[in-house]
C-alpha cells in the first residue's frame, strides 16, 4: 500500500522498515529498458554483420538510436551506468582470459612504442587544434592530454569478432592500451597539480600508488589467485570456480580504481591471472554468457546515450577539427610506433586503428577536467561527441585493416 510503514517481528528483535510502494512502476521501467537494450543490440549487431561490418558497430549505433539523440526511448540513468561499468569490466576480464601472456611479454617493446606514439602525436595535435580555435593555453593543454587517452574495450570486442585477439597485432594493442592508460593518468595528475588549482595533489603519492598497484597485482596474480582458486574450487556450493573468478575480477577492478588506475586494467590483470590456472577454460566458457547477454549490451548502448545535438551549431568547426585530429593523430602515432618495432605497413595501420577509440576513459577525463575548470563548459558536449566519434570509427577501420586476413569469424554476442 502506498506510503505504508511495515513492521516485521522476529525473535529477539523488531525490524522497522519504511518504504513507498508504487505498484512496481520502477520495476516495469527497468524491465522495459533491458528488453529494449538487449533486443536492439542483438538485432543491430546482426544487421551490421550482414552488411559486412563488425557487430559492435551496430550495437553502438543502437545506443544512439534509442537515446536522446534520436528516439529518446532510453535516457542515461544510474541503472545504465552501473550495468555498463560491470559490462566493460567483464569485457576486459574476458580479454585477459584470452590473452597469450608469452606473446604479450615478447611484444612489450612494440606495445611501449605504440603507446608513446599514440600519446605524443595526439597531444601535439590536440594542443595545436585547440590553440587554433582560440582556447586558453591551459585548456589547450588539457584537450591535448584528453586526446592521448585510449579505451581498448571496443577494439577488444572488434578483434574478438574478427578472430584477431590472439594475433600479434591484437596483443600489441592490448599491451599498448595498458601503458597508455598509466602514462595518461600520471600526466593528468601532474597537470591538475600545476594548472587545476589542486595544490594538495602529491605527485610522489600518485607514482607510489601506481607502483603499489602493479606490484600487488603481480604478486596476487602469481601466488594468491592460483592458490585460492585451487583451495576453494572444491567447496560444496554451486559454481564455486565461477564465483571465485568473478570475485577476483571485481576485486582487482576495485583495487585499480582505488590506486588511481582504470578499473578495466585491474579486470584485464585478473583475467590474465586466472588464465594461468587450470580453470581458464571453465571460467571463459561460463563468463561469456553472463557478459554478452546483459551487461556488455548495456555498455555498448550507454556510449550512444551520451550523444545530444543541442547547441552544437556554433561549435561545428571545433567539433570537426578536433575529431579529425583525434582520429588521425592516434592512428598515425600508433602506426609509427608499430612500424619502428618491426611491423609491416598494414599491420602497423591495424594497430594504430585499434588505439583510436577513446571510450569511457576519455569521458572520465573530460568530466574530471570540467570539474577542475580545465575544460570550458561550453565545449564539454563537443568533446563528448569527439569521444563518441572515435569510438564509432574504430570497428570499421579495424575491419578494413584486417580485410586481407583469413575469413572473419562472425560473432554476434
Amino acid at each position: 500500500m502506498e506510503g505504508e510503514t511495515v513492521s516485521y517481528s522476529l525473535p529477539f528483535c523488531v525490524i522497522q522498515h519504511s518504504f513507498i510502494y508504487k505498484k512496481g512502476v520502477m520495476g516495469l521501467a527497468i524491465f522495459l529498458t533491458l528488453v529494449l537494450v538487449i533486443a536492439a543490440t542483438k538485432l543491430a549487431g546482426d544487421l551490421a554483420v550482414r552488411i559486412g561490418q563488425p557487430s559492435v558497430l551496430g550495437k553502438l549505433l543502437a545506443g544512439i538510436l534509442l537515446g536522446p539523440a534520436v528516439l529518446n526511448w532510453i535516457e542515461p540513468s544510474a541503472l545504465i551506468h552501473d550495468f555498463s561499468e560491470i559490462g566493460v569490466v567483464l569485457l576486459m576480464f574476458i580479454a585477459g582470459l584470452e590473452t597469450d601472456l608469452d606473446q604479450l611479454k615478447r611484444n612489450w617493446k612494440a606495445s611501449f612504442a605504440v603507446a608513446i606514439g599514440g600519446i605524443v602525436l595526439p597531444f601535439i595535435g590536440g594542443y595545436g587544434g585547440a590553440q587554433a580555435m582560440g582556447l586558453a593555453n591551459a585548456h589547450s593543454i588539457f584537450i591535448g592530454l584528453l586526446l592521448c587517452a585510449t579505451s581498448v574495450s571496443i577494439s577488444v570486442q572488434t578483434l574478438k569478432e574478427m578472430n584477431q585477439l590472439h594475433s600479434r597485432e591484437g596483443t600489441t594493442v592490448l599491451g599498448a592500451a595498458v601503458v597508455d592508460d598509466v602514462i595518461v593518468v600520471l600526466l593528468l595528475a601532474i597537470m591538475m597539480s600545476m594548472l587545476g588549482g589542486e595544490s594538495d595533489v602529491s605527485l610522489s603519492m600518485v607514482f607510489i600508488k601506481k607502483a603499489v598497484f602493479f606490484i600487488a597485482i603481480l604478486l596476487a596474480g602469481w601466488f594468491a589467485v592460483p592458490y585460492v582458486m585451487k583451495r576453494l574450487s572444491a567447496i560444496h556450493v554451486t559454481e564455486a570456480v565461477m564465483s571465485l573468478a568473478l570475485v577476483f575480477c571485481l576485486l582487482f577492478a576495485y583495487f585499480a580504481e582505488k590506486m588511481g588506475v582504470a578499473g578495466i586494467i585491474g579486470a584485464f590483470a585478473a583475467g590474465i591471472s586466472i588464465a594461468q590456472t587450470p580453470f581458464k577454460h571453465e571460467v571463459e566458457q561460463k563468463v561469456e554468457p553472463i557478459a554478452y547477454t546483459l551487461f556488455v549490451p548495456v555498455f555498448f548502448v550507454s556510449i550512444g546515450l551520451n550523444i545530444t545535438f543541442a547547441g552544437l551549431g556554433s561549435q561545428i568547426v571545433f567539433l570537426v577539427l578536433i575529431a579529425l585530429i583525434a582520429i588521425a593523430s592516434k592512428w598515425l602515432g600508433g602506426a609509427l610506433g608499430a612500424r619502428m618495432t618491426g611491423f609491416g605497413n598494414r599491420s602497423s595501420l591495424a594497430i594504430g586503428a585499434g588505439m583510436i577509440s577513446r571510450g569511457e576513459v576519455a569521458l572520465i577525463i573530460a568530466t574530471t577536467g570540467l570539474e577542475a575548470s580545465l575544460l570550458p563548459e561550453q565545449y564539454f558536449t563537443s568533446i563528448v561527441l569527439v569521444v563518441i566519434i572515435t569510438t564509432l570509427v574504430t570497428p570499421p577501420l579495424l575491419k578494413m585493416m584486417f580485410r586481407s586476413q583469413p575469413k572473419l569469424k562472425k560473432i554476434t554476442n
